[in-house]
């Protein structure tokens, strides 16, 4: 198989997922103040890994100041499933993703959801993992676009 070329955005999308799977991991996944604790130590550069480039820390910021209201749609759209029995890389690429489509203004909706589900491609999972986030995501745009999803607060 070839190895897959991605986009710039691809991968500053890819390394916020990692950040967000790291929370999860540690605990405190739902936890906004903590997300930006440890986004603040992922910023220190290290000679192991490239920095964090600025679309990466606007994603992960994002989730972090919004992921009650990600969450709770989230919810809403998994249709009885519980949140945290979603596979942890598969939550961190869902609320990416449900941040772009709700508060990120830059990228257009199916950008958003075609990236979510690359990255789920990519980082593997099952073979249902892709149209299962494609399922959800779908249902978080078509109820934001009939007007069905209030939010809070916009950025």
């Amino acid at each position: 198989m070839a190895k897959r070329k991605f986009s710039s955005r691809t991968k500053a999308r890819k390394r916020a997922v990692d950040v967000l799977f790291e929370a999860d991991q540690k605990g405190f996944g739902h936890r906004g103040s903590e997300i930006l604790r440890l986004l603040e130590q992922r910023k220190v550069l290290s000679t192991a890994q490239a920095p964090l480039n600025d679309f990466s820390v606007r994603i992960i910021t994002g989730v972090a100041e919004h992921i009650d209201e990600i969450d709770d749609q989230l919810i809403r759209f998994l249709h009885g499933r519980n949140l945290d029995r979603i596979p942890a890389p598969d939550r961190a690429v869902l609320r990416v993703a449900t941040w772009e489509l709700l508060f990120n203004d830059d990228v257009d909706d199916p950008v958003a959801i075609h990236e979510a589900i690359t990255l789920t491609e990519a980082i593997g999972g099952t073979d249902k993992t892709p149209q299962f986030v494609n399922g959800v995501l779908s249902s978080i745009h078509d109820a934001k676009k009939a007007g069905h999803i209030a939010i809070a607060s916009q950025e």
